[in-house]
């Protein structure tokens, strides 16, 4: 399942307060997802964000939204409502912890390859343009020329492509980069190194001296680290450390990470059975 950008987009690279779906997909993503048809009371979803600065009728029109981009449904048990995740929405949070545990910041194991997808749109089609650039980006490529995109490895954008309907006007080749061209300043042409650098930078000057596993909300602690953490690496093409600046950020920013998400995981799994009203499907 392919998804827009900004389903898991926050704002927390300059040091934001990220935005409420971003720490709602934190909440669901950590609390929700592995539970199966979970639905969680709106009380206690009000309750756990005000715990990290978002006031009640911001969450009651982000559930909302929500609910109508077709991330969350809804079920009324008497007068209370509840609210759990859709199967799109399930793919998301997958895709994005996959992004976040399994893939990581560091591209380490790069195999030398480069996948190139080229495109040409109407110029009438503006939405489908915006959402195809929108996707590339979280898939790691790069626009090397206007219509000629490139990323690291091997990458299958062909759902990506099939879902947008463009599939007649994207072609998508692999290969390795000819022995005249400079990997290097082609990585530097291509991306915003200083862009990525300082989010990372940004991060990991936040987070590491939090001293999150002694606070009295690790529940609060762990949905910002998460949502900050995944906004962080959203701009990542996560392309090979071989190429990059001896002191590339990203390695720390991610032990950072991963320290405190390890501090944080167990009390605030504790905290959330405490505090969640939840229902489940019959």
């Amino acid at each position: 399942m392919a998804y827009d950008n900004d389903d898991l987009a926050g704002s927390a690279a300059d040091g934001a307060q990220p935005r409420p779906q971003s720490l709602l997909l934190a909440f669901f993503g950590n609390h929700v997802l592995a539970e199966g048809d979970l639905y969680v009371y709106s009380g206690s979803i009000i309750e756990v964000l005000g715990r990290v600065g978002v006031g009640e009728p911001a969450v009651r029109s982000t559930l909302s939204r929500m609910v109508n981009r077709g991330l969350l449904q809804r079920r009324r048990e008497g007068r209370r409502m509840h609210f759990g995740l859709t199967e799109q929405a399930k793919r998301v949070l997958d895709d994005g912890g996959a992004r976040i545990w399994k893939q990581g910041a560091v591209n380490d194991e790069w195999d030398g390859t480069w996948t190139l997808l080229a495109f040409s749109l109407p110029d009438a089609w503006k939405r489908q343009r915006h959402e195809l650039r929108s996707r590339l980006a979280w898939s790691g490529f790069g626009a090397l020329y206007s219509g000629l995109w490139i990323a690291p490895g091997q990458v299958d954008v062909s759902a990506v492509v099939a879902e947008l309907g463009l599939a007649k006007h994207v072609k998508v080749f692999h290969g390795e980069a000819g022995v005249a061209t400079d990997i290097e300043e082609m990585i530097r042409d291509t991306w915003d190194l200083e862009s990525v650098a300082a989010r990372y930078r940004a991060f990991d000057g936040r987070w590491s001296e939090a001293p999150a596993a002694g606070t009295d909300d690790p529940l609060g602690a762990r949905l910002r680290l998460v949502s900050e953490w995944l906004d962080t690496i959203r701009a990542d093409p996560r392309l090979p450390s071989g190429h990059l600046p001896r002191d590339w950020p990203a390695r720390p920013a991610q032990e950072t990470f991963h320290r405190i998400a390890e501090q944080t995981e167990a009390p605030a799994r504790e905290m959330a059975r405490e505090l969640l009203q939840t229902t489940t499907v019959r």
